[in-house]
């Protein structure tokens, strides 16, 4: 996909917001893994040379024809999936795929006309999933901008954007894990750990973290974590270590890795009669999924989710005052902080698993 310099822009401002659009001035942003997925390329046919970057926050700059719910000066999340209000899933209680502004990361321009906000000698530069937050200056459409309370810290609440949201709606809006019951979190990276979070805010007594990494362990307590399994330490599949674990299975489980197996095993490890799966890693395009039918006959429920069954412009803005109220946590996720100049650092510690977020500031 070419080399990481490519991949963001600190001269750009993007160009005029055109009809429904607005122009982001970015002053916080981070590496998703979602990022480096697409920066390299498998198993994809990519759109080169391309403007990265998804979480992040900022201020309203201006903004095009028919916006009325944004003014220049706003505190703004842009968000990667949006919410036109008037589709049939924007409408339903029980869906955030909204059908005009859902995440398309082939993409690479605004759905207005086509045509790219970037340039460079009169050549495009394309989008990535309507964002493209590694620049100064960005243009996304308006139903994808979350217009939040100005007095929260933007440089704590951008994680709303992506990871955070990702994870702990997976739990407190998915898997729903009664208080006091078990829950298993596959992968403790970013959106694991606020899975984690989630459970534990749901008022799970008992929190079992599965990753091959038993460096997060001691980490991972700080976001609820009570214990540790690791499937590199048995000799046989971690489902039924789990279940030999909880006497017959988890309550709940959710999947944060995107591992196809891992997917698996973490349905494989619900408790019959009641257990439930939820995925939220994104798989490889060729994986299967492959388990007994039994396994669904005696009663387990799987489950998908997608930005934690958030609606972007409804429910961040919630989220942030909850942030404000101290009902959650978001600094504990940011272990680490560069300028926009030392981004490939920020690319360094994603691909090592070092820390959970690094924040990039735009300004020095």
């Amino acid at each position: 996909m070419g080399s990481r310099e490519a991949t963001g822009d600190r001269r750009s401002r993007g160009g005029t917001p055109q009809a429904r659009e607005v122009r982001i001035k970015i002053l916080y942003t981070a590496i998703c893994h979602s990022d480096i997925y697409f920066w390299e390329a498998k198993e994809q046919s990519p759109l080169f040379p391309r403007i990265f970057g998804h979480e992040a926050g900022g201020i309203v700059e201006s903004v095009g024809e028919g916006v009325t719910e944004l003014k220049p000066g706003d505190h703004v999340l842009p968000i990667f999936t949006g919410e036109c209000k008037d589709c049939a899933h924007c409408k339903s209680e029980q869906s955030n795929m909204c059908e005009l502004l859902r995440v398309n990361p082939d993409r690479g321009v605004m759905i207005e006309d086509g045509k790219s906000r970037f340039s460079i000698k009169g050549k495009p530069i394309y989008h990535f999933v309507g964002t493209s937050t590694f620049s100064e200056y960005t243009v996304v459409h308006s139903g994808c901008v979350a217009k939040i309370n100005p007095s929260a810290p933007l440089d704590t609440v951008f994680l709303l954007s992506c990871g955070f949201c990702t994870g702990f709606g997976a739990a407190v809006n998915v898997a729903k894990p009664p208080k006091g019951s078990t829950v298993a979190v596959f992968g403790l990276g970013a959106v694991g750990l606020a899975a984690a979070e989630g459970a534990k805010f749901s008022g799970a007594s008992r929190i079992i973290g599965v990753d091959v990494n038993p460096n997060r362990l001691e980490q991972a307590k700080k976001f609820g974590v009570t214990e540790f399994v690791n499937p590199k330490d048995h000799n046989k599949p971690v489902h039924e270590v789990l279940v030999e674990m909880t006497n017959g299975g988890v309550d709940t489980s959710i999947e944060c890795t995107g591992n196809i197996q891992a997917m698996i095993s973490a349905f494989e490890s619900v408790h019959d009669g009641w257990g439930v799966a939820v995925l939220v890693g994104f798989p490889g395009k060729d994986d299967v999924f492959k388990t007994h039918p039994l396994n669904f006959l005696t009663e387990r429920t799987l489950k998908g989710t997608f930005y934690g069954n958030f609606k972007p412009r409804t429910d961040i803005p919630l989220l942030v005052e909850k942030y404000m109220n101290k009902e959650i946590e978001l600094e504990k996720f940011i272990t680490h902080s560069v300028p926009f100049s030392e981004i490939n650092t920020a690319f360094d510690l994603m691909l090592k698993g070092e820390g959970i977020r690094c924040l990039i500031r735009m300004e020095e």
